[in-house]
């Protein structure tokens, strides 16, 4: 725990930190430009065919293994996590209100990414020996720009982060809430967890698949609800709290000047790193499901990711922002889920608990069934022997439990190191490739302009 902890400091202190902003925030920003920001350009677009195509199947003769909505709602389900309750909490806290500001000007940015990211997944997919369809950074990678090193890079550090970000941090969080919520000794929530996960991700895609469809939207509307009504009663609130997070992420009240650059930097590097750590824009881990998905066109599911981004970021983890800071709490003490439960509390009273307890449930058990795919898929990749598949989902399975009952405060820490590993050689492939994702790109929107004018006239 310590030579991560003095690594994972080294890693993200200044300058080393500015990593995160040269490698996320840089592709971004290059690929917004590049794709002549295709996130702005036909954002209503992508929000149209995803909800037109909310619980449709496939069309005849489209590969895939999932519908194009089931590989969203999976992806969906590996970044809305704890990210969205926990992380956003820690992101106020270490770096300030201003830290969500740059949290949101990062995913405007990775909008962009995560659309290149998928079409790229699409393009360069494949099938396993079972007959499904696969893709992913690690096949783009190795046959996009041909770097089988760093296609096993991004592995190697996608199956650690399946254990990590993906399932410790996640099934602590569970038990955490149940045990101070409504004290359940966290063994046996560990246990529980553990076989609701096992019996799930034991299927198969087909089965994460089809838990995933039903339990994202549902989950993701609730807690919109609940966040709207603890937002209405502190109404009041909204123009300062507002007013905080563009005045913090500019400027920071400091005793001295050289004081300034440091706080204002932190807000940077805690809102960038919390924004991809909720969104996972730029990791790749999201375009192993939709490398998945039953379609024909790589552009149309590549629209998937930007609302994929705008739902995680921008609208949910804006919205538990909104509640901390009209609720007056964020300097209260208290941080992680605790801050968030204390801010609802200040708005809905007593039952807010539980409504903080229930929605981290269901964030974090979505989250685990996602992250599940995506580490297997990854162990795949590395060994196409089917024993360490099981192996893996065997040992992913006991993990649960451990994270359940064990204290795992390097995890949070640890997250930031596992993202820029993988984050790294999937953004190079990205840039690289980015090419190929313009020009299927301008095919794929001429070809729609000329069918809509054909059905105008």
């Amino acid at each position: 725990m310590g030579f991560f902890d003095v690594l994972n400091d080294w890693i993200l202190s200044l300058p080393t930190g500015i990593i995160y902003l040269v490698v996320l925030m840089g592709a971004g920003i290059f690929l917004t430009f590049r794709l002549r920001f295709v996130q702005f350009r036909h954002f209503f677009r992508a929000f149209k065919d995803t909800f037109q195509n909310i619980g449709k199947g496939s069309a005849d003769g489209e590969k895939g293994s999932i519908s194009s909505f089931q590989a969203t709602a999976t992806a969906l389900a590996g970044t809305l996590g704890t990210g969205n309750i926990i992380g956003v909490a820690t992101a106020i806290v270490s770096g300030g209100p201003g830290a969500v500001f740059w949290m949101c000007v990062s995913s405007f940015f990775g909008m962009a990414t995560k659309f290149a990211e998928i079409v790229l997944s699409v393009h360069y997919r494949t099938q396993n020996r079972n007959g499904e369809t696969v893709g992913g950074p690690m096949y783009y990678i190795q046959n996009g720009i041909h770097s089988r090193g760093l296609a096993v890079i991004f592995s190697l550090a996608c199956v650690g982060a399946s254990f990590g970000v993906g399932n410790l941090s996640q099934s602590n969080a569970i038990s955490d809430a149940l045990y101070s919520t409504f004290g359940v000794p966290k063994w046996l929530v560990g246990l529980i967890v553990m076989a609701v996960i096992g019996l799930i991700i034991i299927g198969g895609i087909k089965r994460i698949g089809a838990v995933t469809e039903r339990l994202v939207p549902i989950m993701a509307l609730t807690y919109f609800i609940g966040s709207i009504a603890a937002i209405a009663v502190n109404w009041q609130a909204l123009p300062g709290a507002f007013a905080l997070i563009f005045r913090d992420a500019f400027t920071t009240q400091s005793v001295s000047g050289g004081v300034l650059g440091y706080l204002t930097s932190r807000a940077v590097r805690f809102g960038i790193s919390r924004g991809v750590f909720s969104n996972e824009a730029g990791l790749g881990s999201a375009p192993i499901a939709h490398g998945a998905a039953q379609t024909d066109s790589a552009v149309r599911q590549g629209l998937w990711g930007i609302v994929e981004v705008f739902l995680d970021t921008i609208l949910m983890c804006t919205m538990t922002t909104v509640v901390i800071l009209t609720s007056g709490q964020y300097q209260s003490g208290a941080t992680g889920a605790a801050l968030t439960t204390s801010a609802f509390a200040t708005a809905l009273g007593k039952h807010a608990a539980s409504f903080v307890a229930i929605s981290t449930i269901f964030f974090a058990i979505a989250s685990i069934v996602g992250w599940a795919y995506y580490g297997e898929k990854a162990i795949e990749f590395l060994s196409p022997k089917r024993v360490w598949g099981n192996i893996y989902r065997i040992c992913f399975v006991l993990s649960v439990f451990l994270g359940a009952v064990a204290q795992i405060d390097l995890i949070w820490n640890l997250s930031d190191l596992l993202n820029l590993i993988m984050a790294v050689p999937n953004t190079i492939a990205v840039v690289a490739l980015s090419k190929i994702v313009s020009g299927e790109s301008r095919r794929y929107f001429a070809k729609s302009t000329k069918n809509s004018a054909k059905l105008l006239k």
